[in-house]
């Protein structure tokens, strides 16, 4: 998977990841990869439901230690 760019939005809490998210998704093209780091747990739920309502694919989510990285796949 090639990632074109990674949003560092750890120690962030809601909503601030999302709008970091989506201001990096304005950034790149149709059909690149974000990878966005996070800690704050409500990215759990938040991350994966704004992807599906912008028509975004997460194509990789895991978690290392306390952070948690989606790979998200622009529509």
């Amino acid at each position: 998977m090639n990632i074109t760019k990674t949003l560092d939005a750890k120690g962030l809490a809601c909503p601030m990841p999302i709008v970091r998210t989506k201001k990096a998704m304005d950034a790149i093209n149709t059909g690149e990869v974000l990878e966005v780091q996070v800690t704050d747990k409500g990215a759990l739920n938040d991350i994966p439901a704004w992807a599906k309502s912008g028509g975004h694919s997460i194509i990789n989510q895991r978690e290392e230690a306390d952070v948690i990285i989606f790979h998200i796949q622009k529509a």
